[in-house]
């Protein structure tokens, strides 16, 4: 016996990427290199490290699924520094472990799955945990394609009348992932009025927004709310991680805020879940929202990579510094997407991820195929490695073609 949702799943696409690459095997000339998984390679902050150690007597007692007064705070300074906002520290943060579970539970909080056609529409490509979430829910998904021709913007245009008027989540992704596109203002208050007009929650995914490689700082969905008068944040719920922002996704520590009515319900989801952040969690997350020069010196870092790997690739690739994000999203010669990812490994032992695997047919397009997702994660020489030999093995592939 089993929950039948659970057969509507999709593997994850590292799954399918460990099946498209079995059996290949690498040159051994080169030694292993991917850029296949976005998970940060820079160290840790000492000053994350020395809370979590000096908080060890905390592991004595239960955690409250609220969060301690004194992170909350810690939340709302920082979002008042970052976005110039003023957010109640009661009712409008809470913290979560970490993003990933909290976009997936939010589903669970928000859709009624009585309704007739409940749907949940998704940008494309997008992160696998906003379909898990809606199918799981027992939502269908609905995708809005990127558009190249627009910075990779997704066409919510493509979404008709009929599917708005069923939907009751739309998930965003700003910056992106994996095109690195930010949404700008017109964008946001599009996506407001539908949601006023049909009544549907936004969950605004913003984990990528402290790398960015522009003067200005990506906007955020809560910031744009208040540009556009929505103060109250109604049907509005931003995530934010501290994963990319300090190189710690094994800590597993975020905050949602927004909507007060919708914290309430998703407290009270999280109170039956256990979802409670760990004390010691609680009191390094305080030591890394109240400090800054760790996030600004780890942009510089991502900044003077992607300078140094842009370049070499953009001879060979059509591929762009994109707005924010680590990620670089290349056009692959012939538009074979899979085919170049496995000769790569198999002749110069870089592992980089298959766009197509990322996303979903849509409108009659997959509009991941021909691309591949290339994580810059690691210190600037392997990255810099790593371009060089795709470079050298893009030359070589256009020959064939």
């Amino acid at each position: 016996m089993h929950n039948p949702l659970l057969d509507k799943l999709h593997p994850y696409p590292f799954e399918r990427l460990r099946a498209l690459m079995k059996g290949i095997t690498p040159n051994p000339a080169y030694r292993a290199i991917s850029l296949g998984i976005g998970e940060p390679k820079h160290p840790a902050p000492k000053l994350i490290e020395e809370a979590l150690m000096a908080s060890l007597k905390g592991l004595s007692g239960y955690p409250a699924t609220a969060g301690e007064p004194a992170l909350r705070e810690a939340l709302c300074a920082w979002i008042r520094r970052r976005y110039a906002l003023s957010l109640d520290p009661a009712s409008q943060v809470l913290p979560v472990n970490g993003s990933r579970e909290a976009l997936f539970a939010l589903a669970q909080t928000v859709i009624d799955p009585t309704r007739p056609g409940a749907t949940v529409v998704c940008p494309n490509p997008f992160y696998q945990i906003y379909e898990g979430a809606a199918l799981l829910a027992g939502a269908q998904t609905a995708f809005a394609n990127s558009d190249p021709a627009r910075n990779f913007a997704a066409s919510w245009a493509e979404i008709d009348a009929a599917t708005w008027a069923r939907t009751q989540l739309l998930y965003v992704c700003s910056p992106g992932n994996p095109t690195g596109a930010v949404m700008p203002l017109d964008e946001w208050r599009m996506l407001f009025e539908l949601s006023d007009k049909h009544g549907f929650v936004i969950a605004s995914d913003e984990c990528y927004s402290e790398i960015y490689f522009r003067d200005e700082a990506p906007l955020g969905g809560l910031e744009a709310a208040v540009k556009l008068g929505r103060s109250d944040f109604r049907n509005l719920i931003a995530f934010t991680s501290l994963s990319k922002r300090s190189n710690v996704p094994g800590m597993r520590s975020g905050f949602v805020a927004g909507d007060a009515a919708i914290i309430k319900k998703f407290l009270l989801y999280r109170t039956y879940h256990g979802s409670a952040m760990s004390p010691i969690v609680q009191a390094a997350s305080i030591a890394a929202w109240n400090d800054e020069a760790h996030v600004v010196a780890n942009r510089e870092q991502y900044r003077a990579k992607f300078a140094q790997v842009t370049t070499i690739l953009s001879a060979v690739l059509d591929v762009a510094l994109p707005d924010a994000g680590f990620y670089l999203w290349a056009a692959v010669p012939g538009g074979d997407d899979i085919g170049f990812a496995q000769q790569l490994l198999a002749q110069y032992n870089v592992a980089v991820l298959p766009g197509s695997l990322l996303a979903r047919e849509a409108h009659g397009v997959n509009p991941g195929a021909g691309r591949i997702r290339m994580a810059l994660v690691a210190e600037v020489s392997e990255c810099v490695e790593a371009a060089q030999r795709i470079a050298e093995f893009t030359s070589l592939f256009k020959q064939s073609l």
